[in-house]
């Protein structure tokens, strides 16, 4: 048998036997619901841009201020520039390595003979090795890089959905902070003047002291909510300037609260949502990149065959010529014993493999509880958006008939003092409901996906997808 076959089957024989098999965990697939459990009602597409389309000019350039600053944004673009590297380091061990060195120096030395002698001496050399991946370690190792970059891309653009949703929140957070200020201190004017009445119809005789008691407990109790309103501001404002990457200040107001736009529900199949959205992408990539580091650690247990060539040449005063140098050759490294530490590693890559694979299933069960909550959430809130705007315009009639009354003397100021505090707690509930349904509208979008997408090719607007995976 020649050396050529002989060499062929050991080499097959070797591939045979690549790696003690490594039980992984069956993981259920997650199967999309044929329709939403709740109704949506009118959808619309959603823009890339869906904050702007509140209608507020300035919560849009306070989004678009906050995807160019924030810092936990930059921090994962960082990841992404690192991923990248890794991914270049792993592509380069498939290629081979060259190196250039040089050697020289003078010496004197003492022949057999007794007779000395002096030397200039140079010698220049060339280096190249490479590894032959004859079973597809380093391939897999690449494969896997690359799909961790992938899944880096998708974690940044994760976090600007994520950043752009509590911004926008936010925003409206502090809208509502100001039009509950508004409303409070609107009441307090109300309550001095019902004070200022009150200490009139006692000073002449006309009511009980006790009625002037009653009015100035309801005013300092009405007065107590702005300070607590005026910190809650502060507090938004502060956050707000920590996600646009400042320090704190003030934040620019655009339009109040009931002028902004309610947009309509994103429209959206449970089948698109798994690629729809940046964090399910990020755990199916995180998936095959555990699955290809897996299989590298596995062909661990395989031979390694390196090659290795130099050449160069002797320079010295003592010879008449340059003498040329030059080596070739290879190397096979079969691990035999390596104390249990290859089949630790790959013991390791499969659980990693296993925790990838139940963290990608929670990612896809968390988006679909994510959508149901947030469509439950929007159709509620409007519905409870149009039952407290009434109730408000009923308790806002029956204050104006009971301040008549009481003026007239025809009802005890108890009477118009109840419906100040049903109006009072009506106006903030409705304000809060506003508030809350505009924000149920922006955790759709962020439960959408927020208009993300996945592009055929690498970039650094979207994560690409893979033909065929």
């Amino acid at each position: 048998m020649s050396m050529r076959h002989a060499g062929l089957l050991f080499t097959i024989a070797l591939a045979s036997c690549a790696g003690p098999p490594v039980k992984t965990a069956a993981v259920r697939p997650v199967a999309p619901p044929p329709a939403w459990h709740t109704d949506a009602g009118p959808v619309a597409p959603i823009d890339r841009a869906w904050w702007q389309s509140f209608g507020d000019p300035t919560m849009a350039a306070l989004v678009d201020k906050a995807l160019a600053n924030n810092n936990d944004i930059a921090i994962a673009m960082g990841r992404v520039r690192e991923a990248r590297a890794n991914l270049a380091l792993a592509r380069a061990q498939l290629l081979p390595t060259i190196d250039a060195g040089l050697t020289g120096g003078r010496s004197r030395s003492v022949s057999p003979f007794g007779q000395p002698s002096e030397q200039n001496a140079a010698q220049p050399q060339v280096q190249a090795a490479y590894e032959v991946d004859l079973f597809g370690r380093l391939a897999d190792s690449k494969a896997a890089a690359r799909d961790a970059w992938f899944a880096s891309q998708a974690a940044r653009d994760s976090v600007r959905l994520s950043v752009a949703a509590a911004v926008a929140s936010s925003y409206i957070a502090l809208r509502g902070l100001d039009a509950r200020l508004a409303v409070a201190r609107a009441t307090v004017a109300a309550r001095s003047e019902s004070l200022r009445l009150a200490k009139s119809r006692v000073g002449r005789g006309y009511s009980p002291k006790l009625e002037l008691q009653q009015a100035e407990a309801e005013y300092d109790a009405t007065a107590q909510i702005v300070p607590q309103i005026e910190l809650a501001i502060a507090r938004t404002e502060n956050a707000l300037s920590l996600l646009t990457g400042e320090t704190p200040q003030a934040i620019d107001r655009g339009l109040p609260l009931d002028r902004l736009t309610v947009p309509a529900i994103p429209d959206g199949l449970p089948s698109e949502l798994l690629r729809r959205r940046p964090d399910v992408a990020q755990a199916e990539f995180q998936l095959a990149a555990s699955d290809k580091s897996l299989s590298a650690a596995r062909k661990r247990f395989l031979p390694q065959v390196r090659l290795s060539a130099s050449a160069g040449a002797a320079f010295s005063t003592l010879l008449a010529d340059p003498i040329t140098l030059w080596s070739i050759g290879g190397s096979v490294l079969a691990p035999l014993f390596e104390g249990g530490r290859l089949t630790a590693q790959a013991e390791a890559a499969g659980a990693q493999r296993d925790q990838a694979a139940f963290a990608y299933r929670r990612a896809a069960l968390t988006a679909f509880r994510e959508v149901e909550d947030a469509l439950a959430g929007a159709k509620r809130l409007d519905e409870q958006v149009g039952l407290a705007r009434a109730q408000q315009d009923a308790l806002a009639e029956g204050l104006r008939l009971a301040t008549n009354r009481y003026r007239e003397g025809y009802s005890p100021y108890l009477e118009q003092l109840d419906a100040q505090r049903g109006l009072l707690g009506a106006q903030l509930s409705l304000i809060q409901l506003r508030a809350d349904a505009l924000t149920a509208r922006i955790q759709l979008f962020q439960a959408m996906g927020g208009g993300w997408q996945r592009c055929p090719t690498a970039g650094d607007t979207c994560v690409p997808e893979i033909a065929g995976y």
